[in-house]
């Protein structure tokens, strides 16, 4: 099975930096903060796009290994390293100028599932996507 891991990865980190970006526009919008001097939409969208691409690239060596049995191994760590993640907010030391610093674990911590949830929502069809281009370039080969 031919697994497109690159488009995998970069559409999980878009669609997941559009997700994480909303998420950070009606927190601060409904909660009256402004956490700009710590996180702003580029650092949501670099750290989406490249946590999807990491998960992806380690999908590619699983199925160029063709054991399935490490991809369940592979989900294991990438849920256990987001659970670890969301610790970090948490024991952030934020600038004396944010008001209400206890609301940003609250705005950060639920944005670490994001890439984990939309990479995996979207893996059954990137895989069944690159099985029906493997078997239609099978007939192609096989008809000449």
């Amino acid at each position: 099975m031919r697994y497109s891991s690159f488009a995998h990865g970069v559409t999980a980190g878009i669609l997941s930096a559009l997700a994480g970006i909303i998420y950070l526009y009606f927190y601060e919008a409904f909660m009256f903060v402004d956490f700009s001097l710590v996180i702003n939409v580029y650092s949501i969208s670099i750290l989406s796009i490249f946590s999807c691409v990491l998960m992806a690239l380690a999908y590619k060596f699983i199925n160029q290994q063709k054991k399935q049995l490490l991809k369940a191994w592979v989900n294991l760590i990438i849920i256990a390293i987001t659970f670890i993640s969301v610790l970090v907010p948490f024991g952030m030391t934020l600038p004396l100028e944010i008001d209400s610093p206890e609301l940003f674990p609250g705005l950060t911590a639920p944005m670490h599932f994001f890439p984990v949830m939309v990479f995996f929502g979207l893996n059954p069809f990137f895989e069944k996507w690159s099985s029906h281009v493997s078997k239609k370039n099978n007939l192609i080969i096989n008809a000449e």
